[in-house]
């Protein structure tokens, strides 16, 4: 079972380069993804899941969503900071959820999203679950307000599933 421990929140800061911004000169959609990954990554390896021990245990994370909100537009120039915390994990580590804030200079927030994720095996191309050495540190993460322990009904409790069509 996770514990309820909470730390300080993960953030990292950023300056909106020329290529960060659209046709409206504001930032980006595609750039609030990119700023988020990064965050993401930085997070997981000051923790220890670094690109060297994902290699030891052949496994990667993957994205099921995003879901944005956008409060406020940010230009280029300006510093943006960006932040971490975990809403959500699985008891056996496979599910994660971050929550990602945006916050201007003045430390208004301009935009958040949560996002959904699962560890897979790189070789199988399935999901797995987090070995022991990483489930560990895992359940050390900092973990939001509004945590909770994830199942697989999680991952679709926006109703949303595959429909094909005939090519």
């Amino acid at each position: 079972m996770h514990s309820k421990k909470t730390r300080k929140m993960y953030k990292k800061q950023f300056e909106i380069r020329w290529s960060d911004v659209d046709a409206n000169r504001h930032l980006a959609n595609s750039a609030y993804t990119n700023f988020m990954s990064h965050t993401r990554m930085g997070f997981l390896i000051e923790q220890g899941f670094t690109m060297k021990e994902l290699a030891i245990h052949n496994i990667g994370p993957v994205v099921f969503y995003e879901h944005m909100h956008y409060f406020k537009e940010a230009f280029m120039g300006q510093p943006i900071t960006v932040s971490l915390e975990v809403s959500g994990l699985s008891d056996d580590g496979t599910f994660f959820k971050f929550d990602h804030n945006f916050y201007n200079h003045k430390g208004e927030n301009i935009a958040f999203c949560e996002m959904l994720g699962a560890w897979i095996d790189l070789s199988a191309r399935k999901m797995t679950s987090l070995p022991k050495v990483l489930l560990d540190i895992a359940d050390q993460f900092p973990k939001s307000e509004n945590y909770k322990t994830l199942t697989k009904e999680d991952t679709r409790a926006n109703g949303r599933i595959p429909k094909n069509i005939n090519l």
